[in-house]
């Protein structure tokens, strides 16, 4: 009986998925100074495309969504060379991403992103109904 209520408590935890498919504005603090990005994402179960447009022009993008952390990167010309510009962070709550980025020379830094759409929020999915029940376990 411990089992099924362990079972059924891990179900619910890991039936809260997130779809930050969508335009995200993002504030950008590095080394070198702060600016914007705008993130067009389309997300494909776990995998992540979109577009980049900020500083750097418009770039590509490529990454990931596993739990509530997410990374993504993209290639940008910086001084006629090219660089990988990386992002990673955590999708809270509020529906927000915050995390760390990497510009190679430009700096390293910190970002906190806002999903652009009329709740403002990343939708996350509701639980099962099963997960606001009670289990109680008897136990001899």
């Amino acid at each position: 009986m411990k089992t099924l209520l362990l079972f059924a408590a891990l179900a619910s935890a890991s039936a809260y998925a997130s779809d930050i498919s969508g335009t995200w504005e993002a504030q950008v603090d590095l080394d070198a100074g702060s600016g914007s990005a705008t993130f067009t994402f389309k997300q494909t179960g776990e995998s992540l495309t979109g577009t980049y447009s900020g500083t750097l022009g418009e770039a590509n993008v490529t990454g990931k969504l596993e739990g509530r952390h997410v990374e993504w990167s993209f290639e940008a010309s910086m001084g006629g060379e090219s660089a990988k510009i990386k992002y990673s962070g955590t999708l809270a709550p509020d529906g927000t991403i915050s995390g760390d980025c990497d510009y190679g020379a430009i700096g390293k830094g910190n970002f906190k992103a806002t999903k652009k759409s009329s709740s403002g929020h990343a939708r996350l999915s509701s639980p099962p109904p099963y997960s606001s029940r009670k289990f109680t376990s008897i136990v001899a």
